[in-house]
């Protein structure tokens, strides 16, 4: 009864399966932060702001594709068969969330390239004729515009729920087994996307726009966060001891303080007040919203892999 009742209380990785390190959290983090990215500047091309010369639609679906290949290198290094990687984009498995996730790559890149093609930069125009041929044909109908901005919202929500539920279909671990944790990536990666054009648009009006948007995004993040914590401790034994991780375990003082109070809480009041005008927009809040994402990723990763089932909690 002792060891069944330390195994409960002080689960241990089980050594049987693969150890993810820091590649996993970071390639989930840029990966959300794309999605949040493309669904926002989606959102501006929509609404036609390429025929101006705002950040979003100027130079944000090009940091994507930096982003984005930052991300899949990530996931390259943490593979233990990286000659074979290959075989991920010409198979697919219904049952394999990797190989969703490669398909759903495929979507997204063409996606993002035809983003940047609705506004050229000037440093790259007149380099590659068949771009600049694209881009004239795309902003000569107007309906092709918008249908590229509808485009990119979609694939970048896909994307940002893949990141979740990622982690979610690999049953093996109870922090992970929860219907909301896509929502959660999902909300997440729009909050670090809108603090992150935030944080460096020299644009008054998108600044004022993404700020009050990340307002809304954090406020929901507390609330799926909170969700995500119920749904966890309202169910079975090996559940609660999962949440327990995070609520008072080894990672609770890292989830309180970096990704609740200075990754949410804070950030969220400092930016109540500079969208009320009490105080000044400050890089700060956005700073603190973007690390507290990516430390989100490194604690639900980390502790899942220390969760576990044993033979008697089932």
């Amino acid at each position: 009864m002792n060891e069944l009742t330390t195994t409960r209380t002080n689960p241990q990785i089980d050594p049987s399966l693969h150890i993810w390190g820091w590649e996993i959290p970071v390639y989930l983090f840029l990966g959300g932060l794309v999605a949040g990215i493309m669904i926002i500047s989606g959102y501006f091309i929509f609404k036609g702001r390429h025929k101006h010369s705002y950040f979003s639609c100027f130079y944000l679906p090009h940091i994507s594709l930096v982003l984005l290949s930052a991300g899949m290198f990530a996931l390259f290094l943490d593979l233990e068969h990286k000659l074979y990687v290959w075989r991920l984009f010409t198979t697919f498995k219904i049952s394999s969330p990797m190989s969703w996730g490669s398909w759903i790559l495929i979507l997204v890149y063409p996606t993002l390239l035809a983003t940047t093609l609705t506004r050229i930069p000037p440093a790259f125009q007149n380099r590659i004729k068949i771009f600049d041929k694209i881009s004239t044909f795309i902003n000569q109908h107007p309906t092709a515009v918008k249908n590229v901005g509808v485009l990119s919202m979609i694939v970048g929500a896909i994307l940002g729920m893949y990141t979740g539920v990622l982690l979610s279909a690999l049953g093996a671990r109870p922090l992970w087994s929860s219907s909301v944790l896509w929502v959660l990536f999902l909300t997440s990666g729009l909050s670090a996307a809108a603090a992150f054009v935030h944080m460096i648009t020299d644009d008054v009006y998108e600044r004022e726009l993404l700020a009050k948007a990340d307002n809304g995004f954090l406020i929901f993040e507390l609330i799926v966060l909170a969700q995500f914590i119920v749904g966890l401790l309202s169910s079975t034994q090996m559940h609660q001891n999962a949440a327990h991780l995070i609520l008072t375990g080894p990672y609770a003082a890292v989830f309180w303080v970096f990704v609740v109070g200075l990754g949410i809480v804070i950030p969220l009041v400092v930016q109540l007040l500079a969208v009320n005008h009490k105080v000044q927009h400050t890089p700060v809040a956005p700073i603190l919203v973007v690390a507290g994402g990516l430390i989100l990723r490194f604690v639900i990763v980390y502790a899942g892999q220390y969760s576990h089932w044993t033979s008697t909690g089932l």
